[in-house]
């Protein structure tokens, strides 16, 4: 485990035993590289994470799939299917948020999952498939950072359940996609204030601290 993990409030009995990193090593997750993820914050509107120093990460939502959802089986598995890719994009760019200003952090200082909320599109009133949908990304989710729903689970038990969640599943949205989930995390303190202290609180970086960390790295 990272170390600022080890040294969390975390119980005993609820501590991660396994590397977060060979979960995603066997479920075929791509983390892509510094050059292409880590990018300048420049003449965006909006950031990609948001980090507080009370350990909680804010990651935006972003939207996938194949457009408007309904209540099919084959439609269903289609949107469970972007959801879960979203959930891998929003793996990887957690990954370089905690790791690409040198702190020392990782995704295995992701101590638990707080909430996540899943804006699924579908204008038909009697769509009742929004939790459904939402189950692709908090299934993968929780195949990553452990709860009773993920892939490495036995009879709905998992060694750890940092990755289960508070959730809100909502349908009745028009857009090109055909969810929108965003999620938030907690972090030790410790963590996030050094990722304040060093390189300020937003991802992507600023394009001053792009530079500097992109040097360093070198």
């Amino acid at each position: 485990m990272g170390s600022f993990y080890d040294n969390s409030i975390v119980p005993d009995h609820l501590r991660r035993n396994f590397d977060v990193y060979d979960r995603i090593s066997k479920l075929g997750i791509d983390l892509g590289t510094f050059e292409a993820e880590v990018t300048s914050l420049k003449g965006a509107g909006i950031s990609g994470i948001v980090f507080h120093e009370s350990g909680l990460v804010y990651l935006s939502g972003h939207g996938y799939g194949p457009g408007q959802m309904y209540d099919d089986p084959d439609r269903i598995k289609k949107g469970q299917d972007a959801a879960e890719w979203v959930a891998n994009a929003m793996i990887k760019r957690l990954h370089w948020g905690l790791t690409c200003g040198g702190e020392g952090g990782d995704l295995n200082d992701v101590i638990y999952t707080v909430k996540a909320l899943g804006m699924v599109v579908s204008t038909d009133v009697a769509f009742n498939g929004g939790p459904a949908v939402m189950n692709g990304f908090s299934e993968r989710w929780q195949s990553v950072f452990g709860g009773g729903k993920g892939e490495f689970a036995v009879d709905g038990e998992d060694q750890n359940y940092g990755g289960v969640h508070a959730r809100s599943a909502i349908g009745g949205f028009t857009g090109r996609f055909s969810i929108e989930p965003e999620i938030i995390v907690a972090i030790p303190p410790e963590l996030a204030k050094a990722i304040i202290q060093n390189r300020g609180w937003i991802y992507p970086l600023p394009p001053e601290m792009l530079a500097k960390v992109s040097e360093d790295l070198s």
